[in-house]
């Protein structure tokens, strides 16, 4: 399983992302280059990798050139040129001097345009996915910034040529990387205001501000816009949803994307680090939620209910109950709940909400698993089912005790046990 974890030292673009995952994987430059041609909009921008050394740390820079700035477009509305009024991109999205200078004239871009072309380009469909999901964050930021109905947005920086190009190639080495995780760690805010088509904004921009909602941000002292737009919204894309913390990785590689701007003592980029988590040995190990408390003011009869009520609930792996003597002698109902990390919180309001108790300890704690399998033997016309696990000394087997239930006496459940759980034993399933 490959994890992919994001350090945003000098902050995030889209251009930084894609250096750096390219650092990682250089062997996937000249598809990149393929299958950014095969995209409408973009037909006509230059991209190379280059290696970059800002005298702390290499690593590569990410340069989009548009080479036939001036071409007729394909379509009347189909605007290849779009100058950027701003230095919002400039900055730290965007590498290259736009050498054109009619900043009067904006190639305003609309989202429903964007989408279009993306939808119907011959890029493959997982690579168009997550480019229209990029873009959707990025649109739907926007649209709220600005007050208008999400289609109706236009992009000004966002929208040019530079953008898009940033976007498609992070989905594509998305789709070809195909991580099972991605994090980030804390990003830097930034501060000071940043010129844009709708003026000077503050630093983050507007936009980039909505898509970091969640995130752990830090102020490192430095002025200067940290993360775009576009940066935020690939974190936004990626990395929305923390995954429960993993136990031990194997760390592949690391590998460095520069952007544009320099800061004092600090190099301005992104690192991304590659983890792989070995496969599972005997046991796999994960983690399980622990809640537990005591009760000492609650009838039998309903903590046997509240217990009832909590075993039935979704995420919970096991309730146990124990007798326990408390202050003054006291006999309480000691509980403890095992349950999966994420439903952790929804089975602490409903354990306040089923028992008396004013307060519950609760940890994650890992815990090992063996392999192990459900099963089934057959013996004279009965099917018995039964779990196999394999301990490191051996595998092991047990019937179902229900299965066993029906059988008068003690003396012919256990040799019947014996027998069917030395049938299992023997027989070597592949796990």
């Amino acid at each position: 399983m490959l994890h992919l974890h994001l350090d945003p030292v000098g902050g995030m673009a889209g251009d930084m992302f894609v250096a750096a995952l390219l650092d990682l994987r250089p062997d996937l430059e000249e598809g990149l280059k393929a299958a950014l041609a095969l995209c409408p909009l973009i037909e006509t921008v230059q991209c190379s990798l280059v290696a970059h050394d800002d005298g702390i740390l290499t690593g590569r820079r990410f340069l989009v050139r548009h080479d036939d700035a001036d071409a007729p477009a394909p379509e009347p509305h189909h605007h290849h040129h779009h100058p950027h009024a701003n230095e919002h991109a400039h900055g730290h999205d965007h590498q290259h001097e736009h050498a054109h200078e009619d900043h009067d004239h904006h190639g305003h871009v609309d989202w429903r345009l964007i989408r279009e072309a993306l939808s119907q380009s011959r890029l493959d469909d997982e690579t168009k996915r997550h480019a229209i999901g990029i873009f959707k964050l990025l649109a739907g930021a926007e649209a709220r910034v600005h007050g208008r109905n999400v289609d109706d947005v236009v992009f000004h920086e966002v929208g040019a040529w530079d953008s898009i190009t940033d976007i498609v190639a992070a989905a594509w080495l998305v789709t070809r990387l195909a991580a099972e995780r991605w994090t980030v760690g804390v990003i830097p805010i930034g501060r000071g205001r940043v010129r844009s088509a709708h003026g000077l904004l503050p630093v983050p921009a507007p936009a980039a501000a909505l898509l970091l909602e969640g995130f752990a941000v830090i102020d490192d002292g430095l002025d200067g816009e940290r993360v775009t737009p576009t940066g935020a919204a690939i974190l936004a894309y990626l990395c929305r949803n923390p995954a429960p913390h993993v136990g031990a990785r194997i760390l592949k590689s690391s590998a460095y994307g520069f952007g544009t701007k320099r800061f004092p003592g600090i190099s301005n980029c992104v690192r991304v680090l590659a983890f792989e988590t070995p496969p599972a040995r005997d046991a796999s190990s994960d983690q399980v939620a622990v809640l537990e408390f005591e009760i000492d003011d609650q009838t039998g009869e309903d903590i046997a209910q509240a217990v009832s009520n909590l075993r039935a609930l979704p995420g919970v792996l096991d309730v146990v109950q124990a007798q326990v003597f408390g202050k003054k002698g006291r006999v309480m109902t000691h509980l403890r709940i095992l349950a999966t990390p994420e439903r952790r919180d929804a089975v602490m309001a409903a354990a306040f909400d089923e028992t008396t108790t004013l307060g519950i300890r609760h940890m994650l704690v890992e815990r090992a698993i063996l392999r192990r399998q459900k099963t089934t033997v057959e013996h004279d016309g009965v099917i018995y089912h039964a779990k196999t696990a394999d301990r490191p000394s051996g595998r092991t087997a047990k019937i179902e005790a229900d299965d066993l239930a029906g059988l008068p006496g003690a003396a012919s459940r256990s040799s019947l046990r014996a027998l069917l759980e030395g049938v299992l034993k023997a027989r070597r399933e592949l796990p």
